[in-house]
């Protein structure tokens, strides 16, 4: 590292809640000094005690002694208000999903903070630029996305904006490096590069239940392939309500035939595994996935209201259609200059979504099949089902050269 680049040495992090809890630790088991920001000083304290319970059962595990459990709570204190953290070279906000909110932190932090800090958001899909146009330093805003619960999980999605400087960037790849994530650096669109394949993959598995599948077939299908966990048991884990209150509140997509299933099920208070009951059941303290023929009769019913004609579907479309909808979307992804590598997508795939390490990650598989071969399929799957699985324009171009995504 260049003497003239940017060293993270002191940290702050604003919202204590489940995301806040799991970054507090990556930057504290990385050796950096974190002060702790929640405008609730209840949930601050309980989240307090969390990460020392955290790290007292990692002693009792084996994985790090006393001594080490004891350095890095040392390392984590509380700030009373964003005055007493104007010091520190670097901020991440993990308050949740809503951009007015975000602005309005940046703002206040933008005012407050040494000219050099970096002000960062943990944000899994808004706007990074519109959240560094809240500030009068662009150059040094960027999203840092890190994937529950961080201080387990591997992968950071580093965003930058259309003004983050090289400087901000090697700065949050060298800390990337020190907490010992697999840093992916992303342009900024919505979803950045996870979350916007996701998007496409999780709508086909939706539109299979509707069209005549039932949600532990698909999972079923997906976890046969390697997966780690088919989309419907992912919901359950991460929680169903999510998406249903951020359309509520954006009062936008709650009337889409393909979440109709979804919305269900939360009006029933079928969260998922938190809850005991989602597109599965959970007996009491247990995270084993039991079918629950009371879903299936569910989704029966909410795709004969809607008019579905319901037909079988068999393992093979449930993977093609899931699959293409990554690959495709991976595709416009590299075109657009989103990701700088197909390389670089499957490692987000294979680090933040369970794609199966033996496959290498979804544009590595599609080379396998080969592009010409993939192109055609996805023809085949306009044909049939319209224009949203029109291939990329990438895709045909390496498919015409005899190319693969790795060649770009």
């Amino acid at each position: 590292m260049s003497q003239t680049s940017f060293e993270i040495q002191q940290a702050a992090v604003i919202g204590a809640g489940t995301m806040g809890r799991g970054i507090v630790m990556c930057l504290a088991n990385a050796g950096v000094s974190v002060q702790w920001v929640d405008n609730n000083p209840q949930m601050l304290e309980q989240a307090l005690t969390t990460v020392a319970e955290t790290y007292a059962h990692n002693v009792r595990q084996g994985r790090i002694d006393q001594a080490e459990a004891d350095a890095r709570m040392a390392r984590v204190s509380a700030a009373a208000d964003y005055a007493s953290i104007r010091n520190v070279d670097l901020v991440i906000e993990a308050v949740y999903e809503n951009l007015e909110l975000k602005q309005k932190i940046f703002r206040e932090l933008d005012g407050l903070l040494k000219p050099e800090a970096l002000l960062a958001s943990n944000t899994s899909a808004l706007d990074i630029d519109a959240i560094a146009a809240a500030t009068r330093r662009p150059e040094q805003v960027l999203g840092l996305h890190f994937f529950s619960p961080a201080h387990i999980m591997k992968l950071l999605e580093i965003v930058r904006g259309a003004q983050t400087s090289p400087a901000a960037l090697e700065a949050a790849l060298s800390l990337g490096k020190r907490m010992g994530k697999v840093s992916v650096v992303s342009g900024n669109c919505h979803g950045f590069i996870g979350n916007r394949m996701l998007h496409p993959y999780v709508l086909e598995a939706r539109k299979m239940l509707l069209e005549g599948a039932y949600p532990q077939q698909v999972d079923t299908a997906l976890q046969g392939f390697g997966f780690a966990m088919g989309p419907f048991r992912m919901y359950d884990v991460v929680g169903i309500d999510l998406e249903w209150r951020a359309r509520e509140l954006a009062g936008k997509g709650q009337d889409a035939p393909e979440v109709q299933v979804d919305n269900r099920l939360c009006e029933m208070g079928r969260f998922g595994q938190k809850s005991g009951n989602g597109y599965y059941h959970y007996e009491p303290g247990s995270r084993q996935a039991e079918h629950d023929s009371e879903v299936d009769a569910l989704v029966l019913r909410v795709s004969e209201e809607l008019g579905f004609q319901r037909r079988d579907i068999g393992p093979e479309e449930i993977l093609e259609r899931c699959l293409l909808a990554l690959v495709n979307e991976g595709a416009k992804i590299l075109q657009e200059g989103i990701a700088g590598s197909a390389h670089d997508i499957d490692l987000v795939y294979l680090n933040g979504y369970g794609f199966p390490a033996d496959k290498g990650g979804p544009m590595a598989w599609a080379d396998q099949q080969g592009l010409a071969d993939i192109h055609q399929r996805l023809l085949a799957l306009e044909t049939r089902q319209g224009d949203q699985w029109k291939p990329a324009r990438l895709i045909g171009e390496l498919a015409a050269q005899g190319k693969g995504f790795a060649d770009r």
